[in-house]
């Protein structure tokens, strides 16, 4: 609620149900929308922007709308009806876009699904004051944090975002008390070398973190991009090959456990 008592409204993108890609199990995935990165190689490009985007596909022919505004209590309705097959791992993951930015709607929703005992998950790339986590701390099972390089150079050109504020929040989480599991996305010349890999191991390490999921590049969203009338800068660019992917997860084996997705 707003100090005015109005409802704070969720700025969702889409629903996703039975998706197995964003934490453990079968979950329910609710992007929003709104970001306050440009990663190039972003494979949501419709949850970048937070006003409402028409994507027509011109392959088939379907246009889609992404962005509505949802009230706590309708996102809760549409997850509940996915609950009998969640089992003892699966719940709701709140992705995007940053959910962080909307961090006082989300920990509505989360208060709701709290009563009825549903596992809820974070994704985000943590690039936000510290300040924003609050609403959420002690109601979250697992922050799923991206970390995209150990350079401030990429992240604040590339990204436009900044890399030790990343950093201050995984260690702000891990002391709170929280489940911080970190991602890397496998981004072909920006974080794939062995000198990178070995600074963000040390960065993650002396922050506590744990656990390592790394998430090779791939170019599933390119077709969105098309679809909205922009160019994809990683159009041309090739996935990591096994070996490569293999070499980096040696690497941050040797500090963490170390999952590829």
């Amino acid at each position: 609620m707003t100090d005015s008592g109005e409802e704070k409204l969720l700025n969702v993108s889409e629903i996703q149900h039975f998706s197995t890609g964003d934490g453990p199990g079968i979950r329910t995935t609710v992007f929003v929308k709104g970001c306050n990165l440009h990663c190039p190689w972003c494979h949501n490009p419709e949850t970048v922007s937070p006003l409402p985007q028409k994507l027509v596909f011109s392959g088939s022919g379907k246009t889609v709308i992404y962005g509505r505004k949802m009230s706590a209590e309708a996102v809760a309705a549409e997850v509940l009806e996915d609950r009998e097959f969640y089992g003892a791992d699966g719940g709701l993951t709140v992705s995007g876009g940053e959910p962080m930015l909307q961090a006082d709607a989300v920990s509505g929703l989360m208060r709701i699904l709290e009563r009825d005992g549903i596992r809820t998950v974070i994704d985000t790339a943590a690039c936000v004051p510290w300040e924003k986590f609050a609403p959420l701390l002690g109601r979250v099972q697992t922050f799923l944090v991206d970390y995209k390089t150990s350079s401030d150079e990429t992240y604040a050109g590339q990204i436009g975002g900044d890399r030790e504020t990343v950093i201050d929040n995984i260690r702000r989480l891990i002391g709170a008390g929280e489940t911080v599991r970190v991602r890397v996305p496998l981004i072909p010349g920006v974080n794939t070398s062995d000198t990178d890999a070995s600074l963000m191991c040390g960065q993650l390490a002396k922050a506590g973190v744990k656990t390592v999921d790394l998430l090779p590049f791939h170019r599933l969203g390119s077709a969105k991009y098309t679809a909205m009338g922009k160019e994809y800068a990683y159009a041309g660019i090739s996935p990591p090959d096994a070996e490569t992917v293999s070499r980096l997860r040696s690497i941050f084996a040797g500090y963490f456990d170390c999952f590829v997705e």
